[in-house]
């Protein structure tokens, strides 16, 4: 049996993944699509969100979709755009806005009798972001709600389960938008709320029985939440037919790994570890252009890789943990994003390796992956552990990368990351580490004046990554770490902490 879904169509607003979090939350499977790529509706679709959108519906070019394909058929919520999109093709009216509604908002009146907008409170605070509004709505149209100054903040077309709002109920910032969720996905789409972490595991394993029988599986293994739990799913499913390799880049953090190799070991993985440190050294010497070393980085781990895989016989599958933002994003509304970085995590598959590809997480994003995790029994340690790029301290590591370099940032860094447990700040932190900058400065050490190293600390608070803004870590801790980094890592003497936000900067320095 297909499981219920609901589909969310994108029109290109910054918050269709948060629609789908929001649902998801829920515990209700959905899917997010492109408004022109949609997929064939089955009986297991239960309703269609139509998302927002950067877009004007009164442009000649703003992004359109034949509603009568749905509505009457199915539930149909549309959210901002989506609403003045029902509205515009209904036969309704939508112009720019004199006065631009951006931010938080009252609702004035709620009709509390809908089935939409039931458990709602008067004045309820909602998030609105649009410059045009719908200043006319056909006779079928019933106004559900306004505001002070938007008359119709949410509808409902009358003989339908075809509802608009014009306000966004997926962020926080609308107090009670789960709730108008809720009423949407489970009492009107008739949703049962039964997508788990469990019963994903159970899906899953069953899935990839079926699909890989008793053919092998190769994973490239990287230590991270993601790769580690795809890898155990697999693992669940085929047993020891799963074959993992773990690379040493020279670039991992101190001591990694043989803790991870360790860790894969604990968990009855069928892994390998590969020490290409000097392969990977070799590769780097005299780059010093960012996207050149992630690119000789990239180029290095799949030369290894495609060597080990050979190593082996009969190799159907390549595994990989993709997860669904990765997914989205590949089909976005607007297309592939334009590259960024290169290497941003290892994955990919070589056009030489005529291998099929599976990816057990590709419909899940990071949080649910480590609800999985936590479901398989996979330790805190891992799913607590905080994101490092693919290319590792290659990246931290401004201008060329040697093996000295390396050792002195692994130092720095082990001792801020060790410091973050020991204050208990770790879990409160998405994503720390150490930069080593292309920079020396004078500093006097006893009698002496020395002419050293100088590290940039970065710790930053983030849901997804997309944004972050730096952790304002406490003035005593900063002391401490930096105090004990100059006195313990010979070659640095001047410690300095990263307070930018993203954006307009990025988490990594390269």
């Amino acid at each position: 049996m297909a499981t219920e879904q609901i589909l969310i169509l994108d029109f290109g607003s910054q918050y269709t993944q948060l629609i789908a979090r929001r649902v998801r939350e829920l515990n209700v499977y959905c899917e997010i699509h492109p408004y022109n790529n949609i997929p064939p509706i089955t009986p297991a679709t239960k309703g269609i969100i139509l998302s927002g959108s950067p877009c004007s519906v009164r442009d000649a070019d703003s992004p359109m979709v034949d509603l009568g394909k749905f509505r009457q058929q199915m539930p149909v919520l549309g959210v901002c755009y989506g609403a003045q999109l029902l509205a515009q093709t209904g036969g309704g009216e939508v112009q720019a806005s004199s006065i631009r509604e951006y931010g938080r908002a009252k609702l004035g009146t709620v009709n509390a009798e809908n089935r939409l907008l039931k458990g709602l409170d008067q004045h309820s605070q909602v998030w609105m972001s649009h410059a045009d509004t719908i200043t006319r709505v056909p006779e079928s149209f019933q106004i559900i709600a306004s505001t002070k100054t938007v008359r119709v903040a949410a509808f409902q077309i009358e003989g339908e389960e075809t509802y608009g709002i014009q306000f966004h109920p997926e962020v926080t910032h609308s107090l009670q938008g789960k709730q108008l969720l809720n009423n949407f996905v489970v009492d009107i789409c008739g949703c049962r709320q039964n997508w788990t972490a469990d019963s994903f595991v159970d899906a899953t394993v069953a899935d990839l029985k079926a699909k890989l029988g008793d053919d092998k599986v190769v994973m490239a293994l990287s230590g991270g939440v993601d790769s580690s739990v795809a890898a155990t799913l697999v693992h669940r499913a085929i047993g020891q037919n799963l074959y993992c390799i773990f690379v040493d880049n020279g670039l991992l953090r101190k001591g990694e790994f043989e803790q991870v190799l360790d860790g894969y070991h604990t968990l009855g993985l069928n892994i390998k570890g590969v020490n290409a440190k000097d392969q990977f050294y070799s590769a780097l010497a005299g780059l010093t252009d960012p996207e050149a070393k992630r690119k000789a980085i990239g180029k290095s781990f799949i030369a290894v890789f495609d060597h080990e895989a050979h190593l082996l016989e009969d190799v159907a599958w390549l595994g990989q943990g993709t997860i669904y933002p990765d997914v989205i994003e590949s089909v976005s509304v607007k297309g592939p994003s334009a590259t960024i970085k290169s290497h941003h995590n290892v994955g990919g598959l070589p056009d030489f390796m005529k291998l099929k590809v599976v990816e057990p997480l590709n419909t899940l994003f990071k949080d649910e992956v480590r609800a999985v995790g936590r479901t398989l029994g996979l330790p805190q340690s891992l799913l607590g552990r905080h994101p490092f790029p693919g290319p590792g301290l290659g990246i931290r590591i401004l201008g060329d990368v040697t093996a000295e370099k390396v050792a002195i940032l692994q130092e720095v860094d082990f001792l801020f990351i060790d410091g973050l447990r020991r204050y208990g700040l770790y879990d409160q932190v998405w994503q720390a580490g150490a930069m080593l900058l292309p920079v020396q400065s004078v500093g006097v050490m006893g009698d002496e004046r020395t002419y050293e190293r100088v590290v940039a600390l970065r710790a930053v608070t983030s849901v997804d990554g997309m944004t972050a803004d730096w952790a304002h870590l406490p003035y005593e801790f900063l002391a401490d770490i930096s105090n004990e980094i100059i006195n313990r890592v010979k070659g640095v003497n001047r410690v300095v902490y990263d307070i930018s936000s993203k954006p307009p900067a990025t988490i990594e320095w390269e």
